[in-house]
C-alpha cells in the first residue's frame, strides 16, 4: 500500500469439472498474472481447484485428496512470489468436508476461512456435502504440508503495511446479517468473496445492489470471483462474474459470459474508506464488542507506485444515469430551503443582486422557483442591477434580459457616485486599483440590497458559492453578507453546470451566454475596448482545480502530496504538474487564512457531502496554522 491505494484482483479462471490438475494450472497463469501487474491480493472463485458443479463426486475422497495435492504444488510456485491469493477448496476436517478459502503468500499456508451459511434451496444443496463453519471446533490441523490452526471465529489477515482483510464465500453474503458485517467492524478494510452464483433473468442486476450496498454499509471494498466458464451446465449456466467496489461504487467488473479467462484489477483507496469510518460515529458505535483473529501476512518487497485507476476531474458534478433528476435535486435542496425560509417569516419580497454572473444567475432562477412553489408573484422579486466602475456591456445586458424574461421586478442603482464620495470621505485615491478601491464597491452594493430589503420589508438572498467560501474569495461584509445564501453548498464548477441545465427550461439564449462569459467581479475598469481586464481565475486559479482540490481536503481530510497525485492523474490532458502543484499551494493558503470569513457565514442549505457552514461540518479555528500543509506542498 502507498497513498493508502491497495492493487487488487478478481481472477476467473476456465475450469474443467473435477480435473484439478487442469483447473490447477488455470489458477498458476492467474497468479503469475497478477503478479506481473502488481497485483497485492487477488481472489479466486468459490472450490476453483475442483470446480464448483462436482455434485456427488465431492463425496470421492481421490477429489479432495488431489485438491489438497494441487494447493501444495501452488503454494511451492508461489514460493519466490509476493501475491497473496485466495484459492477455493474442499478441506477436510474432524471427519467432516467444508468448503474453504486457502490464504497463501510466498509459499505460506496463511490460513483458511469455511463458508458459513450453506444454501440449500432450488438448484442449491451444498448441505448434502459440506458442513458450515458454525459446526467446526477451533482446532490445529495438517493442510497441504502445513500446520495450520482453523476456527469458526471471523479472521482477518494482515498486510506487512497494516491492510486489513476478510473472507466470506458466495452465499455469505446474501445471509441476513454476512459475516462481512463482524468482520468490518473489526478492522476488515476489503472483503473478498469466492464464489458460484448462477445465472438467471435479473439476478445480475440485484447482485450487484447486493454488493455495492454492502460496501457501502460497511465502508469497505469488496472483491467478488465467482466461476464462470467450464462449470457444469447440466442444469444452470455460470456467466463468470468479477466485481470490485470502494465504498458502493463499482471500480471493475468482467465480461460475463465470456469463453476466457479473466483477471480484473484496481486499486482501493484504503486510507479514504479508513476517514469514512472515522468521521461516521454509526460506525464507530457498532464496533464496540466486535472482535476478530488475526492471521499476519509476511512482508513483501517494495514496489514502484504508479497510480492507475481513473479519477474523476469534477466530483462535484453527479454522475447519475439520469442526470435530469439529479440537477433537479439539487435545485429542489435548494429552493426548499430558501421556501422555506420565506414561509417562516412571512417574507413576500426578496431582494437580489443581479450581476450577470454565473451565482447571481443560479440564485435568481433558485429564487424564482421558491416563489413559484409559495404561489408567490415573481414581482415581489427585487432584482437589482448595480453597475460600477468594471461593468461591461454584456454582463450589464445579460442581467437585464434574464430579469425581464423571468418576469421579476428590476431596478437599476449605479454605485458610481456613492462609492467615488466614500472615496472621498476616507481619503481613496479613484485611480490606485487596489484592495480598498475593490471592497469599497462590494460593500456599497451590500448597503444598497440590505437597506432596500429594510424598505420593501424583504430578505437579502445571497449568491456566494461554496469554492468562493473556500478560497475566502469574498469581501467580509460585502458580498459575504445576506440574510439567506442559497448558492453557499454548491461549488463553481456545479453552478456553471446547473446554469447550463436550466438553459432548457427558461431564458435559454440569455443563460448559456452567462455559462460562457469569463468569471470576473468586474471591479476594476475594462480596456479600452470594453474587455475584461479582471479574471478572476487567472488570479486565484481554475476553479475546476480548486473545487477538486476542496473534495479531496474536506469529503476525505487527504493531505496535499495525495491530492496532489489524484490531480495530476485526473488532469493529465489539461495543466502540468508545475502548475496543479501552484494552484494547490494558493489553495492551502487561502483556505486557511480566509477562515473568520466562514466563522460567521450566513444561514445556508447544504446540497452535497462537503458543505463549509460553522454550524455544520465544518468547525475550525480562524487562527489555524497552514504550515504543515504548504510545506508538505513545497516538498512536492
Amino acid at each position: 500500500m502507498k497513498y493508502g491505494f491497495v492493487k487488487v484482483a478478481a481472477a476467473i479462471p476456465a475450469v474443467k469439472v473435477a480435473d484439478v490438475h487442469y483447473n490447477m494450472q488455470q489458477v498458476e497463469s492467474l497468479i503469475a498474472q497478477a503478479e506481473g501487474q502488481g497485483v497485492e491480493v487477488v481472489v479466486f472463485p468459490e472450490l476453483c481447484l475442483t470446480g464448483y458443479s462436482c455434485q456427488d463426486l465431492f463425496k470421492e475422497q481421490l477429489l479432495i485428496d488431489k485438491a489438497e495435492e494441487a494447493l501444495m504444488i501452488l503454494l511451492d510456485f508461489t514460493r519466490k512470489l509476493d501475491v497473496i491469493a485466495i484459492i477455493g477448496l474442499p478441506v477436510q476436517i474432524s471427519g467432516l468436508l467444508y468448503n474453504c478459502a486457502a490464504v497463501i503468500q510466498g509459499g505460506q499456508l496463511l490460513g483458511i476461512v469455511p463458508k458459513t451459511f450453506l444454501p440449500n434451496y432450488n438448484e442449491f444443496y451444498e448441505k448434502r456435502w459440506f458442513a458450515s463453519s458454525q459446526d467446526l471446533t477451533a482446532c490445529d490441523i495438517y493442510l497441504a504440508g502445513s500446520p495450520i490452526h482453523v476456527s469458526p471465529e471471523p479472521t482477518l489477515f494482515a498486510t506487512a503495511d497494516g491492510v486489513k482483510f476478510g473472507i466470506e464465500i458466495c452465499e455469505d453474503v446474501w445471509a441476513p446479517v454476512p459475516p462481512s458485517n463482524n468482520l468490518t467492524l473489526a478492522g476488515a478494510d476489503i472483503v473478498f468473496n469466492l464464489s458460484a452464483s448462477n445465472e438467471l433473468i435479473g439476478k445480475h442486476r440485484y447482485l450487484c445492489s447486493l454488493l455495492s450496498q454492502q460496501s457501502a454499509r460497511t465502508m469497505s471494498g469488496y472483491v467478488y470471483a465467482s466461476c464462470g466458464f467450464g462449470e457444469s451446465t447440466q442444469d444452470v449456466v455460470y456467466g463468470g462474474n468479477a466485481l470490485i467496489f470502494e465504498n458502493g461504487h463499482l471500480l471493475n467488473e468482467a465480461d460475463r459470459f465470456s469463453i476466457q479467462p479473466q483477471i480484473r484489477i484496481a486499486q482501493i483507496d484504503v486510507e479514504r474508506l479508513r476517514t469514512e469510518r472515522r468521521c461516521n460515529s454509526t460506525f464507530i458505535s457498532a464496533q464496540r464488542g466486535i472482535s476478530a483473529r488475526h492471521v499476519d501476512c509476511r512482508p513483501v518487497e517494495p514496489r514502484e507506485f504508479e497510480l492507475t485507476r481513473a479519477v474523476e476531474p469534477h466530483p462535484f458534478i453527479p454522475k447519475s444515469e439520469d442526470m435530469q433528476a439529479a440537477c433537479d435535486e439539487i435545485l429542489n435542496i435548494q429552493v426548499a430551503g430558501l421556501a422555506k425560509r420565506l414561509y417562516h417569516i412571512g417574507a413576500t419580497k426578496a431582494v437580489i443582486g443581479i450581476s450577470g454572473g454565473l451565482d447571481s444567475t443560479l440564485a435568481l432562477l433558485v429564487t424564482v422557483k421558491a416563489f413559484d412553489k409559495l404561489a408567490l408573484e415573481r414581482s415581489g422579486i427585487i432584482g437589482i442591477t448595480m453597475p460600477g466602475f468594471g461593468t461591461t456591456d454584456r454582463t450589464h445586458g445579460n442581467a437585464l434580459k434574464l430579469m425581464e424574461q423571468l418576469g421579476v421586478s428590476i431596478r437599476e442603482i449605479s454605485i458610481t457616485k456613492s462609492v467615488l464620495q466614500h472615496f472621498e470621505d476616507i481619503g481613496q485615491d479613484p485611480t490606485r486599483h487596489d484592495i480598498t478601491y475593490e471592497n469599497a464597491q462590494a460593500r456599497e452594493r451590500t448597503q444598497i440590497l440590505m437597506d432596500v430589503a429594510n424598505k420593501e420589508n424583504a430578505i437579502v438572498v445571497g449568491t456566494g458559492d461554496l469554492s468562493e467560501l473556500a478560497l475566502g474569495w469574498a469581501t467580509y461584509n460585502g458580498d459575504h453578507m445576506s440574510m439567506y445564501g442559497v448558492n453557499a453548498g454548491v461549488p463553481k464548477t456545479l453552478i456553471r453546470y446547473l446554469v447550463k441545465h436550466l438553459a432548457g427550461e427558461m431564458a435559454t439564449e440569455v443563460l448559456l451566454d452567462i455559462v460562457d462569459t469569463p468569471i470576473s467581479p468586474e471591479l476594476i475598469p475594462a480596456d479600452e475596448h470594453g474587455q475584461i481586464k479582471q479574471k478572476t481565475e487567472d488570479l486565484v486559479g481554475p476553479y475546476e482545480l480548486h473545487d477538486f482540490f476542496l473534495y479531496y481536503f474536506l469529503r476525505f481530510g487527504f493531505s496535499p502530496r495525495k491530492i496532489y497525485i489524484l490531480a495530476c492523474r485526473a488532469f493529465a490532458d489539461s495543466y502540468d504538474e508545475a502548475t496543479i502543484k501552484h494552484w494547490l499551494q494558493t489553495f492551502c493558503r487561502r483556505f486557511f487564512n480566509q477562515q473568520f470569513k466562514r466563522s460567521c457565514l450566513p444561514d445556508g442549505p447544504k446540497v452535497g457531502s462537503v458543505s463549509l457552514s460553522p454550524r455544520g461540518d465544518w468547525r475550525m479555528p480562524s487562527d489555524a496554522s497552514s504550515a504543515l500543509w504548504l510545506k508538505e506542498c513545497e516538498s512536492l
